[in-house]
């Protein structure tokens, strides 16, 4: 009898193709290197791994660029894309960015996982059926790779009353495998299964009910092949959540740890038909600087596809240290700058809501299925008020909505799921934002609840209140393109960035964004966005730009109740190329310079100076840096805001220079507006520079930026 028999497991969906034979339209550009799959996923601090890279445009493969101090690769002679990446002693364990590095320039980012106290194992083939199954041992992390229409198995032994974790790490490392894991007793009978626990990947939490040997079962679930994994057996501490999940900021707290095999402490409820959970208490501090976030494990599962989801968090990960020793896992706290609340039951009747005091900052969760949470408050000032519950920015499993009530129990506002989702970037989040009006000494109630009404450990909250002040997050993410991609510039040309920003509160603010630590020839000019939520930042290098690859720095400044406050841009990257809305940050921005690019538009002004209602006639040069580019090309806006408009231009062949009419739509603000145009043109290219033939490709590069400073009509 085959395994999948033995385990009822049917498979829904059969793929058509392996995992990285990816279908997908994509518009032809000039080349750049795209980084699919990296493989094995992780390594030991201390210990090396011999790891093969695959993607597209990596002609000239020379290195692997990490973001982290201490990791390092070298290419493996005779093995094409291979490399050997060693890990010194005391690289903390998390998650670091790998990129490559070719004649194309850098690639997009994928996950490397560094361990520490787990034995390494290599899945060995073939391990399909209960006699082939690969032997390992508890308190190990497995590096595989799902197989095509069957399974992996992995026999372990384990003694009566151990507790052990199973833990899937593929979506958590850019790995696109929607996993499926069982636990099987030597007879085959099924003790325990998971799907969808962190995002796609799958944990098991069982107590071993005899001394013997188990079954580990593991499959994609629509039995597609080749997508690569880790997988940790472990009977080590395992940290679910801690309570509250916001601490304040430059202070020290007491936590409550809740998780497994802690060492010691008291179980506590745990989900029906699970191993209760244990806790154990601790004392962390904070010291994470505003607008910031800082990150021990990339964000990656916090829903079933990548998100951005902590776009707009402030906050850090700790690694708790408990008498079993340190946590495989990473947890987030909000971090804020006033004391912490905790949330006080009974309250989950309005007569029975727990009395705050504004502006409050409340640690919750709903601690059974059809909880409600009810709160109320007595603002002493009127205005708007900033409401905002974090759930899944924490990577709790609740979906909460709020609800405002007035003193006579009136419902006035509801508030649900928000946040931007423009092109690769998804920020749209589970959490609820609102800007409420209060009136001061009136007395008002607020009810907080799970959409579908779930409760649990795992569905905890922290509601902020607060006046509504200026602030804004800003992210970039590569150019829009279909695939992922890297940051890089051809000599002579230019590359942009789109840009996101939320402005919280209502802010309204202008956003300026700027670069720091540049290399040599690489410039751009401050750019500024104001009432948009999207732009374009645009970087330029001269034809004698030296070699370079390494990070950037870019910082967004705005004004904020008089005074002017910087920030650091987060950097943000598609991860699958196969899914438009996957996306998730990196801890640095990289770029690199290329070869000399076809052509470059330059404005013949930097700064322009008008008047809603005007028309602006913009001369720009066309650099043709290719003798064999004489063709022709067209110039549209790029990441306008609506209020510019510019009907698109064709320039004909062989033209070194082109007029652009751009209309400023009567009712425009005052302000300075940073713009670039979009120039694409068919280039003929080859990336043998000595064949004859060069077809046509598509290629799209903005121009150098200018800025339109619209000033006031004065009044009559």
């Amino acid at each position: 009898m085959t395994l999948r028999r033995l385990a009822g497991i049917v498979p829904a969906v059969i793929a058509a193709s392996q995992c990285f034979a990816l279908a997908f339209s994509a518009r032809a550009e000039l080349p750049s290197p795209r980084f699919d799959r990296l493989q094995p996923l992780g390594l030991a601090a201390g210990g090396s791994v011999e790891v093969e890279v695959q993607g597209a445009d990596l002609e000239g493969l020379s290195a692997l660029r990490f973001d982290q101090p201490g990791l390092a690769a070298e290419p493996i002679g005779g093995k094409e894309r291979w490399f050997k990446i060693t890990a010194a002693a005391d690289v903390p364990a998390g998650t670091y960015d790998v990129r490559l590095l070719g004649r194309f320039g850098v690639s997009n980012s994928k996950l490397l996982s560094v361990q520490t106290g787990l034995v390494e194992i290599a899945e060995k083939e073939p391990n399909n059926e209960p006699p082939q199954a690969h032997v390992v041992q508890v308190n190990s992390v497995i590096s595989g790779a799902s197989d095509g229409e069957n399974v992996d198995l992995y026999r372990f032994m384990a003694k009566a009353g151990q507790r052990i974790v199973l833990d899937v790490d593929a979506q958590k490392l850019d790995s696109m495998l929607d996993s499926q894991l069982l636990v099987l007793n030597a007879a085959g009978r099924q003790l325990a299964s998971s799907g969808d626990y962190h995002g796609r990947d799958s944990l098991i939490d069982f107590v071993a009910p005899a001394d013997g040997e188990y079954l580990a079962v593991l499959h994609d679930l629509s039995y597609r092949g080749g997508y690569p994994y880790r997988l940790t057996i472990s009977d080590r501490p395992h940290v679910e959540n801690v309570f509250p999940r916001a601490i304040q900021r430059g202070q020290s707290a007491q936590m409550t740890v809740f998780g497994r095999n802690l060492g010691v402490g008291t179980a506590v409820v745990g989900p029906t038909g699970e191993p209760q959970l244990e806790s154990a208490g601790i004392t962390i501090s904070a010291d994470v600087p505003p607008g910031q976030f800082r990150f021990l494990e990339h964000p990656t599962d916090y829903s079933v596809l990548p998100t951005a989801a902590t776009f707009r968090l402030d906050g850090q990960q700790f690694r708790p240290a408990l008498p079993g020793g340190h946590s495989l896992t990473a947890v987030t706290l909000l971090v804020v700058d006033q004391p912490v609340m905790l949330e006080s039951e009974p309250n989950d009747k309005g007569d029975l809501a727990q009395s705050i005091t504004l502006p409050a900052v409340l640690s919750g969760r709903f601690d059974r299925p059809r909880d409600a949470d009810w709160y109320e408050f007595t603002p002493g000032e009127d205005g708007q008020y900033a409401i905002e519950v974090y759930a899944e920015r924490l990577a709790a499993q609740a979906d909460p909505y709020f609800v405002v009530f007035d003193e006579q129990g009136n419902r006035q506002q509801e508030f649900d799921d928000y946040g931007h989702r423009i092109n690769a970037f998804d920020g749209h989040l589970r959490d609820p934002v609102g800007i409420a009006n209060f009136q001061k000494g009136k007395k008002y109630r607020l009810l907080v609840q799970d959409r579908y009404q779930r409760g649990g450990p795992r569905f905890q909250y922290v509601l902020t209140i607060r006046r509504a002040a200026a602030e804004a997050f800003v992210g970039v993410i590569h150019r829009e393109n279909p695939t992922p991609a890297g940051l890089n510039l051809w000599r002579g040309g230019s590359t942009f960035l789109d840009v996101v920003i939320h402005q919280r509160d209502g802010n309204s603010a202008p956003i300026t964004i700027s670069a720091k630590n540049l290399p040599p020839g690489i410039h751009f000019q401050p750019t500024t966005i104001p009432s948009d939520s999207r732009g374009a930042f645009v970087l330029w290098a001269d034809e004698s730009t030296p070699d370079f690859a390494g990070p950037i720095d870019l910082i967004a400044s705005y004004d904020a109740a008089g005074q002017r406050v910087e920030r650091p841009v987060r950097s943000y990257t598609r991860v699958w190329n196969d899914t438009k809305g996957s996306s998730r940050p990196t801890r640095s921005l990289a770029a690199s310079g290329v070869e000399k690019a076809p052509f470059f538009i330059v404005p013949e002004k930097e700064r322009i100076e008008a008047k809603p209602g005007d028309k602006l006639k913009l001369k720009v040069q066309i650099k043709r840096l290719w003798p064999e580019f004489t063709g022709d090309l067209k110039l549209l806006p790029l990441s306008w805001p609506g209020n510019f408009q510019m009907p698109e231009l064709p320039v004909a062949a062989g033209a070194m220079e082109a007029t652009v009419s751009i209309t400023i739509q009567n009712g425009t603000a005052p302000n300075e507006y940073t713009l670039a145009l979009l120039a694409q043109a068919q280039v003929p290219f080859q990336k043998d520079q000595a064949a004859k033939d060069r077809p046509n490709t598509l290629v799209s590069l903005p121009s150098r930026p200018f800025t339109i400073a619209v000033e006031a009509i004065p009044k009559r």
